[in-house]
């Protein structure tokens, strides 16, 4: 469920993806290739492997002037998704990606597995709303998870409110947020097709169980926020006519205000910067509604400020009042105490801790500590029932802590394991709440915690096809090129033989402030029970231990998560799990931008990579969509030094004609319109120019799905599906024998 007070900092990171004066020859990314069959296809473990027909993409003689130094943009034509040269190339491209993975002898025996245990009833976390509870749930192969309501004390599964299936035909639009008005009378729910980020907002009626006719259009980066019979929304002007909306630059980011019953027409406008193109306004408000803020970015920096206003104060009408000194550090309101409002916050704590501001007074030095920052990385922290719950991070894993509304400690929720554990909303009347734990054998399993008697209780456990005792994970920490200890976990069966004949998948993100923290995936677990390893490092550029080790994988430091990462995949190594010829990397967005650098940087390291919906052309990716957004996290092309810094590790530049790179399959989808498809595009189309081993180097493109989210279980299935199979084909093994 989408609690209706969302930190901001979540919210922009599930947006997030992604000699210095060298001049770049496209000539130096050219070979000549042999004319054969695209369905030649190599033997699993063959040193040598036919080459495959891929399409030729036509070359032209673009190029930039970036400060001075020419670089070659010779595929800029795949930016455009929508022309008749880029779509047939994407066909000719997924009928050789297709044509290879279709003549894997085991693919269909993966598929079969996959499908097996992905058919498990998997809830999530419920709200509760007045004296009903609504939750989300998939019986195992739905499409999409539905959304049910029953009484708080009813047994069962209660009744279908909404079902996404039904959104669309092929089961690609996904109920994306759901949002309750304070009366717990009406839902706002948003949808998005296709995976797009654009989203619709509707309305139901909770007594009578009908849609209203209300309809927003055009919603990004935004909640839902209530006040009486009415709620805030951001979003964007409408795309012009022949501007393609997946592609084009998102600008003059708005927040409105929406009045039941009437059309968004006659939506009033609440906030705009005309002089600011660039930047977020979200909008909140506090549950007894006094208190609107909205969220101000810049599009430069990494933090923001917060406009905020007294609702209930009607000389403030049309006047705010402004909290924070620039937008250098994270302020998000979590709720109020009547004239206070709670602010969680990095300002001058890089680990976190939660303020009592009163913006009566807005200067800093009247803030006062609530929760002071501690040792462990405050991730959370949600106001419910009269009590403060902190959610905290040791080591990656989860420390959740309960303090009175005085910041007094009363508890530590005791958790079932080392995992972790999220969810915890509710609203201040709440005499318990929920919350799902998780651990990378740990099934998502849901509970139920009371408040006053600080008891954990399963609400639903999940029943799967595997057999999680089977299985260890341990934690271990490895030295990075520069001494810095990095943390990883290492999950496998129980009597591995650590004889470097382990095939292993390495896992990654470093970026955003995003921290990965233990979970259950169903199909990792395939991987797991023929043998293989998990392994997930915590890089620098995560938020595992707060904003410095953020900011250490940040602008211009971002050479220590590549570094993290090579340092990780030579421990492995070392201690016997695997070899380069068994060896797997894999990232998605930013952590596609990970994978794309390991190739290019170290080609030699492994034998598989998987760069998923990667941030590959670092000297353009601002100009597209709201990559603007991650220019405090990598900086950009239009400055200089940071230009001299983006070019050395930029995937698309750094391809070397003449180079063996590793089996790779790029995944991406023609609707990601948050790291557009042309990054993967181009890189894809360099990469089979300037590559001259045996490896295959495909690109498998998703057809109506995007970045990731809201996507259907059977393309999920689909995709788990060939990146087991690619694995597997190219390490030279066969999970099921002969």
């Amino acid at each position: 469920m989408t609690n209706s007070r969302p930190l901001l900092g979540a919210t922009l990171a599930l947006l997030a993806a992604c000699g210095p004066s060298k001049q770049l020859n496209p000539s130096q990314q050219t070979i000549t290739e042999k004319p054969v069959t695209e369905n030649a296809t190599p033997a699993a473990g063959s040193s040598k492997s036919a080459a495959l027909d891929y399409p030729q993409a036509r070359k032209t003689d673009q190029h930039d002037d970036y400060h001075g130094t020419r670089v070659a943009d010779p595929y800029r034509w795949l930016e455009d998704p929508d022309s008749p040269e880029t779509k047939a190339w994407v066909t000719a491209e997924n009928k050789v990606t297709f044509g290879y993975l279709g003549q894997i002898p085991f693919r269909d025996r993966i598929r079969e597995r996959l499908t097996k245990i992905w058919n498990y009833e998997r809830y999530g976390v419920p709200q509760q709303e007045g004296e009903y509870l609504y939750y989300q749930k998939n019986d195992g192969l739905q499409n999409q998870a539905v959304l049910y309501v029953k009484r708080a004390e009813e047994q069962g599964d209660g009744q279908v409110l909404l079902d996404p299936n039904k959104f669309s035909a092929d089961g690609t639009t996904a109920l994306s947020g759901t949002y309750f008005s304070n009366d717990h009378r009406y839902l706002a729910y948003t949808t998005s097709g296709g995976g797009s980020d654009w989203q619709t907002i509707h309305l139901l009626d909770l007594k009578t169980r009908q849609p209203l006719k209300d309809e927003i259009n055009w919603v990004k980066v935004s909640g839902v926020a209530w006040v009486k019979n009415g709620f805030y929304y951001s979003g964007y002007d409408a795309p012009k006519a022949g501007e393609n909306k997946l592609a084009g630059k998102n600008e003059y980011h708005k927040v409105y205000f929406h009045q039941l019953g009437t059309p968004q027409s006659a939506d009033k406008l609440v906030y705009e910067n005309k002089q600011m193109a660039l930047g977020f306004r979200i909008a909140s408000v506090t549950e007894d509604e006094r208190w609107l803020s909205i969220y101000l970015t810049d599009g430069k920096s990494d933090g923001n400020k917060l406009a905020v206003r007294d609702l209930t104060d009607s000389k403030q009408a049309g006047k705010w009042t402004v909290l924070g000194e620039n937008y250098e550090s994270d302020m998000n309101v979590v709720g109020n105490l009547g004239g206070r409002l709670l602010v969680y916050t990095n300002y001058k704590a890089p680990r976190y801790r939660v303020l009592a501001i009163d913006p009566k007074q807005p200067q800093p030095a009247a803030w006062k500590d609530l929760l002071p920052e501690t040792e462990q990385k405050l991730e959370g922290i949600d106001q419910v029932g009269g009590k403060l719950v902190a959610s905290y991070l040791k080591d990656a894993a989860s420390l959740i802590k309960v303090y009175d509304e005085a910041g007094k400690p009363l508890r530590d929720v005791e958790l079932p394991a080392i995992g972790t554990a999220s969810g915890f909303g509710g609203r201040k009347d709440s005499k318990a709440v929920y919350y799902a734990f998780t651990s990378f054998t740990y099934p998502t399993t849901i509970y139920r915690y009371d408040l006053g008697s600080g008891q954990s209780t399963v609400f639903r456990a999940p029943k799967v096809d595997v057999k999680p005792d089977e299985y260890t994970t341990t934690q271990v920490f490895y030295a990075s090129k520069d001494g810095t200890k990095i943390p990883m976990f290492i999950t496998h069966k129980k009597g591995l033989k650590l004889n470097g004949q382990n095939p292993t998948y390495l896992y990654a993100y470093g970026g955003f402030n995003v921290s990965l923290t233990p979970s259950f995936s169903v199909a990792r677990m395939l991987w797991l029970e023929n043998g293989g390893v998990l392994a997930i490092p915590n890089l620098r550029g995560g938020g595992e231990y707060g904003e410095a080790w953020h900011k250490a994988g940040m602008t211009p430091n971002k050479q220590n998560v590549f570094d993290d990462f090579y340092a990780a995949a030579e421990y492995l190594k070392v201690q016997g799990y695997t070899s380069t010829e068994r060896l797997a990397v894999a990232g998605g967005s930013n952590g596609g931008l990970l994978v794309g650098a390991t190739m290019t940087q170290r080609p030699d390291i492994c034998k598989v990579a998987f760069p998923a919906v990667g941030v590959m052309d670092m000297l353009r990716y601002q100009k597209f969509t709201i990559g603007w957004n991650w220019a405090p996290e990598y900086g950009t092309s239009d400055n200089y030094q940071q230009f001299q810094n983006l070019v050395k590790f930029s995937p698309l530049h750094n391809l070397k004609a003449g180079t063996s790179y590793p089996a790779t399959m790029i995944t991406t989808a023609d609707h990601d319109d948050r790291v557009v498809p042309a990054h993967s595009f181009k890189f894809a189309a360099a990469l089979q120019q300037a590559n001259s081993g045996p490896n295959p180097q495909l690109i498998r493109i998703d057809v109506n799905a995007g970045h990731g989210a809201g996507k259907s279980t059977k393309l999920l299935i689909d995709e788990w599906t060939d990146v087991w199979s690619f694995a597997y084909y190219n390490m030279g093994l066969n999970p099921y024998g002969k």
